[in-house]
C-alpha cells in the first residue's frame, strides 16, 4: 500500500500530469482538496473508488484514511491543487506517514504561478530585467511569516514577486512594496486561474486596490508584481543570438 500525494494542478482538468491521471486511475481510495481542486479531475477515479472531499476534515481525521487505508491494503490518491512543493501543507501529512512507517510518494503538478503567467502571456524572468523569481505570502491565519521574510526586502531584490493567499491582504501588499517598487511598477492579478471563470485584473501599485474593488475577488487568486510583467525594451536572450556558441549549435 502507498499514499501517492499528486499535485492536481492549477484548475483545468487537463493539465494535471499523465503520471498524476493514471496514478488517480490506478487507486482504489481518493482524498481530494474538495474547496480547490475541481471536481473534474475525480473522473479519472476508477469505478468503485472511495472518495473523500478532505476540506471539512482536520489533519488528525485524514491521518486516520490514510491509517484505515493501509489496514486494507489499498493504494490511496492523495489530490492537492497546483503542485506540491509550495503552500501544500504535505510537510505535516508525509511526516505522520513517516512515523506509521507507511510508504508514500510526491507526484509534482502545475503550479498555480505557472498557470497566471501563462493567463497573462509573459515570462515572469526577462533579460536584465530580472532573472529570479520569489514565491511568497503574507502572515495570516494558517502561518506567521519567518523572520526576515517580508515583502519589502524580496522587492529589494528586483525579483519578480509572486504573491500567494494574500488577496484579502492586498492593501498591505501595496503599502510594503510602494515605497521599494514605485507606484508605476506593474501588478496583475489573476483569478482562478485555468479555470472556466478565469480572469485578469491589471494595473499598477497605484491603482491595483481601486481596480480590485471595481472587481472584487475573494480568493483562488495570484498577485504578480515586477517590471518584468510589462518590460518591452530588453535585450533578446544570448540563447538563440548567431554568434553563441554551444555545443547544440554546429557553427
Amino acid at each position: 500500500m502507498t499514499v501517492h500525494f499528486i499535485g492536481a494542478g492549477p484548475g483545468a482538468a487537463d493539465l494535471i500530469t499523465v503520471r498524476g491521471r493514471d496514478l488517480i486511475g490506478r487507486c482504489p481510495v481518493c482524498l481530494y482538496a474538495g474547496s480547490i481542486v475541481p471536481p473534474e479531475v475525480l473522473g479519472w477515479c476508477p469505478p468503485g473508488a472511495r472518495i473523500i472531499d478532505t476540506a471539512p476534515l482536520s489533519l488528525d481525521e485524514i491521518e486516520a484514511a490514510f491509517v484505515a487505508a493501509d489496514e486494507r491494503g489499498e493504494d490511496v490518491a492523495r489530490l492537492h491543487s497546483g503542485d506540491l512543493s509550495v503552500y501544500s501543507a504535505v510537510a505535516e501529512q508525509v511526516r505522520r506517514l513517516a512515523r506509521r512507517g507507511i510508504p508514500y510518494t510526491l507526484t509534482p503538478g502545475v503550479p498555480a504561478f505557472a498557470a497566471a503567467a501563462a493567463v497573462i502571456g509573459r515570462e515572469l524572468t526577462v533579460p536584465e530585467v530580472a532573472q529570479s523569481v520569489v514565491l511568497t505570502r503574507v502572515s495570516g491565519r494558517a502561518s506567521k511569516m519567518p523572520a526576515g521574510e517580508d515583502l519589502a526586502a524580496f522587492a529589494a531584490t528586483g525579483a519578480t514577486l509572486v504573491i500567494h493567499l494574500a488577496i484579502h491582504a492586498l492593501d498591505r501588499v501595496v503599502a510594503e512594496l510602494t515605497p521599494v517598487l514605485g507606484t508605476d511598477c506593474p501588478v496583475a492579478i489573476v483569478v482562478r486561474a485555468s479555470w472556466p471563470e478565469e480572469r485578469t485584473i491589471r494595473g499598477t501599485l497605484g491603482d491595483i486596490a481601486g481596480r480590485l474593488a471595481a472587481e472584487p475577488a475573494e480568493r483562488t487568486a495570484v498577485i504578480l508584481v515586477g517590471h518584468a510583467l510589462a518590460a518591452e525594451d530588453f535585450r533578446d536572450s544570448a540563447l538563440y543570438d548567431p554568434e553563441y556558441q554551444r555545443r547544440f549549435r554546429g557553427r
